[in-house]
């Protein structure tokens, strides 16, 4: 396999912005936007199914003269449908091609620093949807491609087809299960991890506890407990939980309001002091789920 020899960064930040939350009302969007690179973030992912184009319009509109300061990924594969009210799968060649110039003019830019695939199956034409990314690389309309999945077995196959710059997917302290073999597989190369959900829904933080995947109300509330006795603030851990794997190369959390950016970077900061035997001894304490499909 070809690898490139750099893995993918999101910049001086390993964590990122994740614009789905943001508000549709662009004054309000703004502010969220300014506060976030003024604190440093520099790494803003959207899609063209948020907010049905509004907020890659949205992200466009703050982004002009500013381009060149940060990073910006999208994402690409669910069609809306006449109407806008539902969507299909469409991981097409054709409609990849086209997509991606109605997200430019959105974006007002002339490039994707990565675009992504949002989800896929073992079914998909990966061959010519390989074939869009790899020539709108070469029309320089982005600059890296990667994909949005949660599944072992789809990983494994385009891995094996063509080495990504990044895969997108859920890891938290009650969701372990690329722990069992997509970080193994993943860590050598230079792909790179982006993860989403990292704090699992805020049922770790202040959300009232729940069952999560396969952990019961009282399993997650054990481990919200032992969280919490670790002495350092829930946020933080989580933090430092998504960011200690090999294989991952940065975190991606979602902001609705200033307030929650500065909250955000503040408990980045305060990650770093904690001790890496902290994390270690959550993960020995508590069993890692797995894969119960798409192995």
């Amino acid at each position: 396999m070809n690898l490139k020899t750099n893995p993918f960064s999101i910049g001086n930040l390993p964590i990122g912005l994740g614009c789905m939350s943001l508000p549709e009302n662009y004054l309000e969007a703004e502010k969220v936007l300014s506060q976030a690179l003024e604190c440093g973030l520099t790494y803003f992912d959207t899609a063209d199914l948020y907010q049905k184009g509004k907020n890659e319009e949205n992200l466009g509109k703050f982004l002009k003269g500013k381009r060149d300061r940060l990073k910006l990924a999208s994402k690409v594969g669910n069609q809306l449908l006449p109407g806008g009210n539902s969507w299909t799968w469409n991981p097409s060649k054709a409609y990849i091609l086209q997509a991606i110039d109605q997200t430019l003019k959105r974006l007002q830019t002339d490039y994707l620093d990565l675009y992504q695939l949002h989800g896929g199956t073992l079914d998909d034409p990966w061959e010519e949807s390989w074939e869009a990314f790899e020539l709108l690389k070469t029309q320089g309309k982005i600059l890296e491609f990667g994909i949005s999945s949660i599944r072992p077995n789809v990983i494994r196959k385009v891995m094996s087809m063509n080495p990504l710059a990044t895969i997108m997917m859920q890891y938290s302290p009650l969701d372990r299960r690329p722990e069992e073999s997509v970080f193994p597989l993943l860590e050598n190369t230079s792909t790179r991890v982006l993860v989403r959900g990292g704090l699992a829904k805020g049922i770790l933080i202040d959300k009232p506890i729940q069952g999560f995947l396969d952990f019961n109300a009282e399993e997650v509330g054990k481990i919200k407990l032992a969280i919490q006795s670790t002495g350092y603030p829930p946020e933080s851990v989580l933090i430092k939980y998504a960011l200690t794997p090999k294989a991952v190369g940065g975190m991606i959390i979602g902001a609705s309001s200033s307030k929650q950016i500065l909250k955000m970077v503040k408990e980045y900061e305060e990650s770093l002091n904690i001790p890496d035997q902290v994390i270690q001894k959550l993960k020995e304490e508590f069993p890692a789920n797995l894969y119960q499909d798409h192995r």
